[in-house]
């Protein structure tokens, strides 16, 4: 059993190792220098007053992705970055509100399988029981067919998913509309950062400030 165990956690290290090491070079990668000095400053002419260029990178595309100043790739790319934070935002609540013992009451499925017994992190995926993963891969489908699009084309900018409704926007100066867009860039940025951060420790088996053990 000792050298089964001793085994395991060889492989376990290994692994992880092997993880961070692909994470490193995905860093190094993001902050390699372009190969054409032109394209990189057609693209900061092009977007250094988007919302998202701040101090103190301003405008950060070492990837060179929208160097050649295209505004629909910009457009679609912002789009795919403000959805991705907002569903990193939701993760990384949803990681630290379970594990302080707060859970929907009720069970997930007709078998009793309360929400409470269900793992948090990784130890809940497979632990989640059919009906419960079909429950929320319908309402996830629902949010994404029926509510979080611009279904009727009326969005001013990518991710804005009012469609037809104000919800009090309106009501905000034009300086206070990009403060608050700015605001939900950059915490869903620091989110993206954050999930990714707790996924990785709690397969290194931490203990964290407010979270706890992992």
């Amino acid at each position: 059993f000792f050298l089964f165990y001793r085994h395991f956690l060889t492989h376990k290290r290994t692994k992880m190792k092997f993880i961070l090491a692909a994470l490193f070079a995905g860093s190094v990668a993001a902050f390699a220098p372009t190969s054409s000095k032109f394209s990189t400053s057609t693209s900061v002419k092009a977007f250094k007053d988007e919302v998202g260029a701040q101090v103190p990178l301003g405008f950060f595309d070492p990837l060179g992705l929208v160097a050649d100043g295209n505004q629909e790739k910009f457009d679609r790319l912002r789009y795919v970055e403000v959805k991705h934070g907002r569903i990193a935002m939701l993760a990384f609540l949803g990681q630290i509100t379970t594990r302080a013992g707060v859970h929907f009451p009720g069970d997930i499925d007709n078998h009793g399988t309360s929400f409470d017994s269900i793992g948090n992190g990784f130890a809940g995926l497979g632990e989640v029981p059919v009906e419960g993963a079909q429950q929320m891969i319908c309402f996830i489908g629902a949010l994404e067919l029926l509510a979080m699009k611009d279904v009727d084309g009326t969005g001013e900018f990518p991710g804005d998913f009012r469609n037809g409704g104000d919800y009090g926007w309106s009501k905000w100066s034009d300086e206070t509309k990009r403060s608050k867009r700015a605001i939900e860039l950059n915490n869903g940025r620091a989110a993206m950062m954050g999930i990714l951060g707790l996924m990785v420790h709690e397969q290194l088996g931490s203990n964290m400030p407010l979270v706890g053990q992992l």
